[in-house]
Formats: C-alpha cells, sequence, structure tokens
C-alpha cells in the first residue's frame, strides 16, 4: 500500500531544534517530491516545535510561511533544523532549513500564533470569485460529476505520481476562463484536510500553462502544440502562504480551489491560489513563482556536491 498523507508528513523529534523527516513516492513528480507536500511537511515539523520546544508560546498554528526552493529535493530522509528568530505574545517567527546530504535545499520563515484567540477589529469586504465558479453538488461527485462538474485525470499519470494520489473535478471545459483554473478536491484515499493539508492544497491543480491546449490563438502565439505542452516541468521558486482559518480537527473532506495566472511569459510564470471551504469562507491564500523548463530537467541525474555548490537547482 503506498504511503498515505499522514505517513509522509511524519515527524521524527532529534532535539529541541532538529527533526528528521521522510520524502517519499508516491507523494512525487517525476524524480522530485511534490513542492506541496513537502511545504506540508514543514508545516508539519513547525506545528511539533510549537507543540514541545515552544509549547509555552500557546501558539499552535501557522499564520503565515515563506519558501524559497533553492534546490531540488530528492526522496529519501531529510533533516529540517529551527532557529527561533522572535518569540511575541502574540505571533513568533521561526527560520526552517530543509538539508539532504548536506545541501540546503529549502530555507523558510513560518510565523506562529493562536488563531482562535485572535482579537480586533474586523471589517467585511466586497471580495468575491470573478468570474464566479459554477455552483457544484458534492453529494454527486462520487459517481464522476453533477453534470457541470467532472473528475480530472492527470494526462501523466506516470510523471505527477502526486496527483494520482487526490479526486479532482474541474467545470466541463476544464478551465474557468484564461489564466482561470478553478477546482474541488479531495484525498483519494479518504483521508481528510487538516490544516497541515494547506501546503499540499496551495500546489495541487492542473498546471495552468495545460489549461490552453484547447486555446489556438493561445497556442499560435507560444509556438506549441498541445503534446508539447506536457513535455514541461514546472519547479517551484517560491511559495507564500496566508492562513485564515483553522480547519476543524476532525478535517474536512472537499476544498475548493481557485488558481490564477497573472503573466505567463519567458518561461516563468506566477500564480495566485485561493482555497476556500464548502460554505465560501476564505481559508487560505497562497502566491507561487515558478518556471516552466524541460522535463527533462526533472529527470536529470544531480551534479555532483561541487557542481551544485555553483548553481542552483536549475
Amino acid at each position: 500500500m503506498a504511503p498515505s498523507f499522514a505517513d509522509l508528513t511524519k515527524v521524527e523529534s532529534l532535539d529541541s531544534h532538529s527533526y528528521k523527516v521522510h520524502l517519499v513516492e508516491p507523494w512525487v513528480i517525476g524524480s522530485v517530491p511534490h513542492g506541496g507536500c513537502v511545504t506540508s511537511v514543514l508545516l508539519a515539523v513547525a506545528q511539533r516545535h510549537f507543540q514541545t520546544t515552544l509549547k509555552r508560546q500557546n501558539q499552535p498554528h501557522c499564520m503565515i510561511l515563506h519558501l524559497d526552493f533553492v534546490q531540488r529535493t530528492s526522496t529519501g530522509p531529510a533533516f529540517v533544523t529551527i532557529k527561533d528568530i522572535k518569540l511575541g505574545r502574540q505571533t513568533s517567527t521561526i527560520q526552517v532549513t530543509l538539508t539532504q546530504a548536506n545541501r540546503d535545499e529549502i530555507i523558510g520563515i513560518l510565523t506562529h500564533t493562536n488563531i482562535g484567540a485572535e482579537a480586533g477589529i474586523s471589517l467585511p469586504t466586497s471580495f468575491q470569485l470573478v468570474p464566479p465558479a459554477p455552483a457544484a453538488n458534492l453529494s454527486k461527485f462520487s459517481s464522476g460529476g453533477d453534470g457541470t462538474w467532472e473528475k480530472w485525470t492527470t494526462p501523466r499519470p506516470d510523471f505527477r505520481k502526486a496527483a494520482n494520489q487526490m479526486e479532482i473535478f474541474l467545470p466541463r471545459g476544464d478551465r474557468t476562463a484564461r489564466g482561470v483554473i478553478d477546482q474541488w478536491i479531495r484525498f483519494a484515499n479518504g483521508e481528510r484536510f487538516t490544516s497541515v493539508s494547506l501546503g499540499l492544497i496551495a500546489d495541487m491543480f492542473p498546471q495552468m500553462t495545460e489549461s490552453y491546449d484547447a486555446d489556438q490563438e493561445a497556442m499560435a502565439m507560444a509556438g506549441v502544440t498541445p503534446t508539447q505542452l506536457l513535455r514541461h516541468w514546472y519547479p517551484t521558486l517560491a511559495l507564500n502562504l496566508d492562513v485564515k482559518k483553522v480547519l476543524p480537527e476532525g478535517g474536512l473532506e472537499w476544498l475548493f480551489v481557485r488558481v490564477v495566472a497573472k503573466q505567463i511569459r519567458n518561461g516563468r510564470k506566477d500564480l495566485e491560489v485561493i482555497i476556500m471551504d464548502e460554505g465560501g469562507e476564505v481559508v487560505a491564500l497562497s502566491h507561487h513563482v515558478a518556471m516552466i523548463v524541460d522535463v527533462a530537467r526533472n529527470l536529470a541525474k544531480r551534479r555532483d556536491k561541487k557542481e551544485e555548490g555553483d548553481q542552483s537547482k536549475l
């Protein structure tokens, strides 16, 4: 049986500021652990740190996360070291560094708080999804969709193994508008979403560039075919997460996600990700900077330590 998401996010404490984790298949894209999965692993490490070393802070919830993916990760054990940057009454900030084979591969800053104890001014806004997402009858999704939404499968299940662990439903026609993807998502094995899952959800959706496969005008402008679109890898360079709401202790089966690209140009793209619950309440916001590179970059043999010391992950 493939390791579950709960297996992936298990954390072993080595000392007060050092932790060991395992990045495992099938939570990978090609040969590289899925970036959202690794983000969730780091959320789990931070959670453990605030449950143990920083328990006195009473700040169990990640409020803000920023990660820089400086080198690609690999399957296998990884070590996370934490530096306490600022410990405060309302929020505390830590730095995390994920290392494999003496390579610092991900560097991040996380700010924790107690969201349940937040108090202060609250004001309504006029925020709404534009264009609106189609209405969904989630009770009918187990039979393949509700007539408006239909189940999506990745076109590269052999390469994007992490996507096979999820059930994703898209509106008929796949995208809501040019540069806009809407989805409902849940775990394929019946696990439920917790706050640690938000790293995964912030980075788990059909690839934005591949949503253009039927857009003949855009394909002509880019000078590529739909088949050529599938020959790319989209390594994340930076990912931010702004958590608005703590998910219930028992977790949630479904989450809604809208992904918006404002610019896709010269092999680089941005992504804005809005995560909402069934009631339409914003759970978290995320923003990515990612590259668009040939899939061979993902599968290439890792250079030796001296070569990697002089070059980035790409």
